[in-house]
């Protein structure tokens, strides 16, 4: 079965649990890009923001950030369901991985487009959770770039049960092929947000 997670990056930050009421019964995960403005070229929000978004939808946060070990207790402490840091930004991804799991979440690790996805090979053990970047993480918007079906291959080869998301230019036909490719997780913002009836385009991700 696959899972559809709204990306909030694509909504009205004026309005945002406005935003989310909209789609959220029909949503199993919200997405939450935080970005520092040096790991990627784009600023958004931290911890503060994210703990006054009101809904039941379970949370799933993306560290798009250098050094998100020290963004691991603020975000704990809201109760998020999957923590999701960059392989990129990190010297020993383990240790990292295992501390988002003690403090119970999901553990989560993402790769950008020109990463080799066979680097995650030895973590995959700590792994709860791999979101596949399928546009160069940063900015909403982009156009679906197709070498990420090949690293979803790979993953579900590998990991047979592990939760495989994919981020980036995800719309009806791109969500078919990373389906088709073994991701369970879509995740998409402008797909949904923009569209005329969110909820149409909800139903169009599952198929």
């Amino acid at each position: 079965m696959v899972h559809i997670a709204p990306s909030i990056l694509s909504a009205d930050f004026g309005a945002l649990n406005k935003e989310i009421s909209t789609i959220e019964a029909h949503s199993d995960y919200m997405h939450i890009d935080v970005m520092d403005g040096h790991f990627v070229p784009n600023l958004t929000f931290g911890a503060p923001v994210v703990r006054c978004i009101q809904t039941d939808t379970p949370l799933d946060v993306h560290l798009m950030v250098e050094n998100p070990q020290h963004y691991v207790d603020d975000f704990a402490s809201i109760g998020l369901e999957v923590l999701t840091f960059h392989y990129e930004a990190v010297e020993y991804a383990p240790s990292l991985l295992k501390r988002i799991r003690k403090q119970g979440m999901k553990a989560g690790i993402s790769v950008k487009p020109n990463t080799d996805i066979t680097v995650l090979k030895p973590l995959l053990e700590h792994l709860d959770w791999v979101l596949v970047m399928s546009v160069e993480p940063g900015f909403g918007g982009q156009s679906f770039m197709p070498a990420a079906l090949d690293k979803i291959k790979w993953l579900r080869e590998k990991a047979p049960d592990l939760d495989i998301a994919v981020d980036g230019g995800i719309n009806a036909e791109t969500g078919t092929l990373c389906k088709e490719a073994g991701a369970n997780i879509l995740i998409a913002g402008s797909y949904i947000f923009k569209a005329d009836d969110r909820l149409a385009a909800i139903r169009s991700l599952r198929g």
